[in-house]
């Protein structure tokens, strides 16, 4: 037997009403925007005055960056790999100042050893 709740499977604001109840949507303007891989996406924007179209909209099928001319999209970004801490500290130092940084990191040790 139902549960006897009329609304079951409903949601607030959904209903026959259609644009009657919500009132008319606004005039709309649709964009096309291609990526490198040939994809193409039409957002809409809301037609008024002062209108700025973006020049890039991300492609949601391969998320590179679109553009407005079909025949020259723009390329894709140029990903840089990942640096691991190590990588960073020997674009700052040198072989030479990371050897003698160690030194005298050891001597420090050796000294705390021989005084307790």
């Amino acid at each position: 037997m139902a549960g006897g709740n009329a609304i079951r499977g409903s949601r607030v604001g959904a209903g026959p009403m259609g644009e009657a109840e919500r009132g008319d949507s606004a005039p709309r303007v649709f964009i096309s925007y291609w990526c490198t891989n040939g994809h193409q996406t039409r957002p809409s924007f809301a037609q008024e005055s002062g209108l700025v179209v973006p020049e890039f909209w991300d492609c949601p099928r391969c998320g590179l960056p679109a553009g407005q001319d079909e025949q020259n999209p723009p390329a894709a970004p140029k990903v840089e790999p990942y640096k691991t801490h190590l990588a960073y500290v020997k674009e700052r130092r040198s072989d030479a100042d990371g050897a003698a940084i160690l030194d005298e990191a050891l001597q420090t040790l050796r000294d705390r050893r021989l005084i307790q």
